[in-house]
């Protein structure tokens, strides 16, 4: 074991005998009582000395026998240690096959994961997975980037027609695009931004899996927005997941990420929406006319990037086995005042999804916390 304090923790002593590991509340870890010598070691652990160099160094140091050892387990308690050799084969030849330009989010995976071998194999698993994004706009082409850029293994992008100028953005489609079939300009974008290659199946070379996860971003919100429950059925009796993103007019909206049985589903969201608006499938109808029908739907460059975005980060959240804040709810920002707000969603008695009745026969295992952080 070569330990390592994880650098990405930026460190400060708050007092004489105390030392604070980050900033933000979310992740900043206090360790105390530390005297001075032990801070001097606490330095010295840093990757490129092994447990018996660094015994040595604290004996020379004047620290009591032992306490090298025993500071180690302290930090790696703390989720405060990587370990440069630790994990199964694959995970090591992973970290000498990762592109340099991983090394933000490795330090990222670091933070959300105490486990040495965490990073790694967090990286390991984004590169095994499959996720299909709906929709090649200003929104889903930059999702479908991102998360190819992050490191996710295959992205796939579904949409139809030619891009036209509308669809560019920064992050997505370029001004080379213009004219080509949109699903092929959006897979060269994945092509381009991908971090890596995607690994394969053991013993199956030419498997492709099924996706882990799929991201609907509709160039045209209404159907973020609304889901039709028809789109939506195929994945909810398959049980894949799927979070839906968009902008429609001047509103923002991220979420939810369906869990199929354990969530509100797109079924559960419209049959919710009529018990409370006798109006709504009236209105439903116009305005999917209306989608058809109109030209160049209203989104704002801004708005569609922080959505994106949002969205991106929501899927590789759930891809890294935790459950983002749009799991079985929407969050929505309108221009011009972007103030986010969220909206939880409940499974609705009479959809076939079965979630409302999960619930009531206590479905907290469909809703558990995946955490993958050791203690």
């Amino acid at each position: 074991m070569h330990p390592k304090v994880k650098p990405v923790l930026a460190r400060a002593w708050r007092d004489l005998q105390t030392v604070q590991f980050g900033v933000t509340p979310a992740h900043a870890v206090v360790l105390g009582p530390v005297d001075t010598a032990t801070g001097s070691l606490i330095d010295r652990i840093d990757g490129t000395r092994g447990m018996d160099l660094l015994r040595a160094e604290a004996k020379a140091m004047g620290l009591p026998e032992g306490r090298a050892d025993e500071l180690v387990r302290r930090l790696a308690a703390a989720g405060l240690i990587d370990d440069a050799t630790a994990g199964d084969p694959g995970v090591q030849a992973l970290r000498r096959e990762a592109p340099e330009r991983l090394g933000p989010d490795l330090g990222s995976l670091s933070v959300v994961r105490p486990d040495p071998a965490g990073i790694q194999e967090g990286l390991a698993a984004r590169r095994a997975v499959r996720v299909q994004v709906r929709g090649a706009g200003r929104v889903g082409a930059a999702v479908a980037a991102v998360l190819a850029a992050a490191g996710v293994g295959r992205v796939e992008v579904l949409d139809g027609g030619r891009v036209e100028p509308g669809d560019l953005a920064p992050g997505g489609l370029g001004a080379e695009s213009v004219g080509r079939l949109r699903a092929e300009a959006a897979a060269g974008l994945v092509r381009g931004a991908a971090a890596g290659r995607p690994r394969r199946a053991a013993g199956r070379p030419d498997a492709v899996p099924g996706p882990a996860l799929v991201v609907v971003a509709p160039r045209d919100g209404l159907q973020a927005w609304a889901p039709d429950p028809d789109t939506a059925a195929e994945w909810v009796a398959a049980g894949v997941p799927h979070l839906y993103a968009g902008v429609l007019e001047g509103t923002g909206v991220v979420g939810p990420l369906v869990l199929p049985g354990g969530t509100a589903c797109a079924g559960c969201m419209e049959r919710d929406r009529i018990a409370r608006d006798a109006a709504w499938p009236r209105l439903l109808v116009q305005w999917r006319s209306a989608h058809r029908r109109r030209a160049v739907p209203a989104c704002d460059l801004g708005l569609a990037t922080a959505v994106a975005g949002l969205t991106a980060a929501h899927a590789l959240a759930f891809l890294d086995g935790e459950l983002p804040a749009s799991t079985g709810a929407r969050w929505e920002a309108a221009l011009p005042g972007l103030h986010w707000e969220q909206a939880e969603l409940t499974p609705h008695p009479d959809c076939g999804c079965g979630a409302a009745r999960a619930r009531e026969g206590d479905s907290s295992g469909a809703l558990e916390r995946q955490d993958t952080m050791a203690g």
